[in-house]
């Protein structure tokens, strides 16, 4: 089913009918520009829009951490957020919807793909709406990553809002069937949710073989990792006792890589547990995949993932992940092939998989697998995807 039909003028109809007929597309990404999951994939999938010809305009209030420098096809419209006594906190998705419009009339986008609910998504709508006034057509596609169904949809606050919005969208997709399931049990959606999965860029993991890793294990010790924003869904306590436990059994060294609120008790239960001469909290990364790259075994406790982009990359750096059975990672990590899956706080049936996959007779086998599993999500297979969704909702016959 489609959203409430707009208003279209024949000028309009013509115009949508010729940009159809011409390979490339003009497309608003919105989403956030940081070092989370969904940034990274609405980033590298400009990028990769960019590479084949299509024109990308970024909108959001920061440039995304991954966009990099100048290249082709690629630009960055800054969302200026106004401090104004009036307001306790600045009405971002107002400026954002005025910026969305703006952006549609001075570059005559053809789409806009946003990523997460809210507040992209309402925006979108309110944007979408303007526009339509004007005669003008904006189809709007939607990712659904993750924290807006978890983590909101918990709270009825939020629901009439971003059921609202997703049912308002043209398409809408989501990363995980997992994830799919959830936004289908919380929120009253009328729309086919399409699954389409997160992806990995090859290239990026070419250039970081060979790298020093004597810094963090001088002794040739096995090395593992975890990558978060240290909230408290990522469990990263349970990284620590996990790697507590396990070097009780065989002399291994960690990095923690990222920030957030559970730092610091993480560091002071490193502490306590007598491990923090052999942990590295490393702070955020501008390209955490140089730490993977020097890893041996990824840890990933997390209680809920939509996906688990860390894991999946994590993999494609031939990095074995010992992983929760939580939302979206089992349709990610293959149990017994790519990694290890174990219940949600069990850390000690965690530090038992880690010792698996980190002994000579079982880690190279599980490298060589990681790597084809991770193979199995490459930008190659997932961007005809979004090709195909764009081409759906800008062909004449979705406008009614």
């Amino acid at each position: 089913m489609r959203s409430v039909p707009l208003p279209v003028s024949p000028r309009q109809n013509i115009r949508r009918e010729a940009d159809i007929k011409k390979e490339e597309m003009r497309i608003g990404m919105v989403c956030y520009p940081t070092f989370g999951g969904s940034g990274v994939v609405a980033t590298e999938l400009g990028k990769a829009l960019a590479a084949q010809g299509h024109e990308v305009h970024f909108i959001t209030y920061d440039q995304p951490v991954r966009l990099g420098s100048f290249r082709p096809n690629v630009f960055y419209h800054e969302v200026q957020i106004s401090q104004y006594p009036l307001f306790d906190y600045p009405p971002y998705e107002l400026v954002l919807a005025s910026k969305m419009v703006e952006v549609v009339r001075q570059q005559n986008l053809d789409l806009l793909h946003v990523h997460y609910a809210i507040p992209h998504a309402s925006s979108a709508y309110m944007a979408k709406r303007i526009l339509a006034e004007e005669g003008r057509h904006l189809p709007v596609v939607t990712t659904l990553h993750g924290t807006d169904i978890t983590l909101l949809g918990k709270d009825p606050g939020f629901e009439p809002v971003i059921s609202f919005a997703i049912n308002q969208s043209d398409a809408v997709t989501a990363v995980s069937t997992s994830l799919r399931s959830d936004t289908y049990k919380l929120f009253g959606i009328n729309k086919d949710i399409e699954v389409v999965p997160n992806f990995i860029c090859p290239d990026h993991f070419k250039a970081l073989q060979g790298q020093d890793r004597s810094e963090f294990a001088p002794e040739g010790e096995p090395l593992l990792c975890h990558i978060s924003n240290f909230r408290p869904v990522k469990r990263v306590l349970d990284v620590i006792r996990t790697f507590a436990h396990l070097s009780e059994r065989t002399p291994a060294k960690l990095l923690m890589v990222g920030d957030g609120p559970d730092r610091s008790e993480a560091e002071r239960l490193a502490r306590e547990c007598g491990v923090e001469q052999h942990v590295f909290f490393l702070g955020k990364l501008k390209n955490p995949l140089e730490a993977l790259a020097i890893s041996d075994l990824f840890l990933l406790p997390s209680e809920s993932e939509s996906f688990g982009l860390a894991a999946l990359e994590a993999m494609a750096c031939g990095v074995p992940v010992v992983a929760t059975e939580a939302g979206g990672l089992p349709e990610v990590i293959r149990h017994g092939v790519s990694g290890m899956l174990a219940p949600i706080g069990d850390v000690e049936k965690m530090a038992d998989h880690a010792e698996f996959l980190l002994s000579p007779a079982h880690h190279d086998r599980f490298k060589q697998q990681a790597l084809k599993r991770a193979s199995t999500f490459e930008m190659k297979r997932v961007l005809p995807e979004y090709l195909r969704i764009y081409e759906e909702v800008m062909a004449p016959e979705s406008v009614n």
